[in-house]
């Protein structure tokens, strides 16, 4: 490591080969080396010494909705960003929709790049969206340089991205195969939506209901059966219903190219748990029983779910009514979600190695910046998080970098606090205070 810049020590880095005590030499934001803990450090490097700390690639969120530009009172890339930098993440992806216009153009996509590029505390690539009518759009996008494509099988919520039906999923997910492209699909079936019961109100009971299992488990066979005859490349969003778990790893043992996420909250929180009138709970699909819970978390350990997301879509307080059927469906947790899942990782027995493989190699690879992201390994970015495993702290809404503070974890003891974010070896949070904005804007070929 003759031309490392800096030399960052811990008794406990996380690598692709395990957990040990290491010296991790950078050079020009990259990583050049991964050496013994006491390797001797070069002349006119800066030694970080991280003591007993854990030293863990930074994270990378898949899906994240920023809202920016259009909706920026919800969130935005400076609020969003400060608060991803905060919990340990040091990239993100930014959903097509929520947003206005929303990215299903390549004009759309340069109007949000433009917002984000003085913004971005952390680095942030972009999906597309494929929507009923835009096919012609999808290359062009993707030569743009979007890292896929997002599409909804039931409606949205917000009327500049309508849903697609089985002939129009054919069609985007044909085109999208033709290049060799990603979709990724919120999985729930209209039909079954609609002949759910319905009741407005503020019970949590009523909302869970509107939302069955079945809606996902219907949607996500018929995923299935698109992607096998096309031998595309598909993701399911979100995944909250363990009754498709099955379905997923059989078609994966068939060849079905499928890859699956969860969220923290799903990981986390349990419907038993939701109080009536709590719309800060409220998320599509819906945070579902405890027994529902474990299989998610015994498809995590078995790999048949890959990787877990925030699915970040915040909103202004108003729109968190009492009323589980009008109020804003969406759950904040870019600044926790390392935090939550943490916590009940620990308590299930996983270790932070399992952590770092659901929320940062995974990841990277799903949207294809895997030879940058998601390990601390020679050639990688120098992004990392710092780690105090066993420190605990009591969620304070006040104290959440999140443009609308409304948390679903308010008042929970979570463990993990992260004492420093690093992108490409520059330390951008500690403490509380940040650097001036220091990401970049991603690209699939960048």
């Amino acid at each position: 490591m003759s031309d490392a810049e800096l030399v960052l020590r811990s008794t406990r880095v996380i690598t692709p080969e395990g957990t040990r005590p290491a010296s991790v030499a950078v050079s020009a934001g990259t990583i050049t080396a991964v050496l013994g803990h006491d390797a001797d450090v070069p002349p006119g490097a800066r030694l970080e010494e991280l003591g007993d700390d854990v030293l863990l690639p930074g994270l990378v969120d898949t899906h994240v909705h920023v809202n920016d530009p259009g909706r920026t009172e919800w969130e935005g890339f400076w609020t969003a960003t400060r608060a991803a930098a905060a919990g340990g993440i040091t990239t993100l992806v930014d959903m097509p929709l929520n947003s206005l216009p929303p990215t299903t153009t390549v004009d759309g996509l340069r109007v949000k790049r433009e917002v984000a590029a003085d913004k971005a505390h952390i680095d942030v690539g972009f999906w597309g969206g494929a929507l009923p009518g835009n096919v012609k759009d999808l290359r062009p996008l993707h030569e743009a340089g979007v890292l896929g494509f997002k599409a909804f099988l039931s409606p949205s919520g917000v009327e500049e991205f309508p849903h697609l039906d089985q002939d129009g999923l054919a069609r985007s997910l044909a085109e999208i195969t033709s290049f060799g492209g990603l979709l990724i699909v919120h999985a729930e079936d209209p039909r079954h939506l609609d002949a759910a019961p319905r009741h407005g109100g503020p019970r949590y009971a009523d909302f869970l209901a509107s939302r069955p299992r079945d809606a996902e488990d219907t949607a996500i066979a018929q995923l299935i059966a698109q992607a096998a005859r096309l031998n595309a490349r598909v993701h399911v969003l979100h995944l909250s219903s363990g009754d498709a778990l099955p379905l997923i790893a059989r078609a994966r043992r068939e060849g079905v190219r499928i890859s699956v996420e969860t969220c923290p909250h799903y990981l986390t929180l349990t419907a038993e748990e939701v109080p009536d009138g709590a719309s800060e709970f409220k998320c599509c699909p819906p945070i579902r029983e405890a027994a529902n819970q474990d299989l998610l978390w015994q498809a995590l350990a078995d790999g048949t779910i890959d990787c877990v997301v925030t699915d970040h879509s915040p909103s202004t307080a108003d729109l968190k009514t009492d009323d589980f059927a009008t109020a804003w469906g969406g759950i904040s947790g870019l600044q926790l979600s390392l935090a939550a899942v943490w916590t009940e990782a620990r308590r299930r027995g996983h270790g932070l190695e399992d952590v770092v493989r659901w929320m940062s190699t995974r990841t990277a690879e799903l949207v294809g910046l895997d030879d940058r992201k998601g390990a601390i390994a020679p050639g990688r970015d120098a992004d990392f998080a710092v780690l105090a495993p066993d420190a605990a702290f009591t969620v304070d809404p006040a104290a959440l970098q999140h443009r609308n503070r409304v948390t679903a974890y308010a008042g929970r003891t979570l463990h993990g606090v992260v004492k420093s974010t690093w992108l490409r070896g520059e330390r951008i949070v500690a403490g509380g205070e940040f650097t001036d904005p220091k990401g970049r804007l991603l690209t699939r070929t960048s």
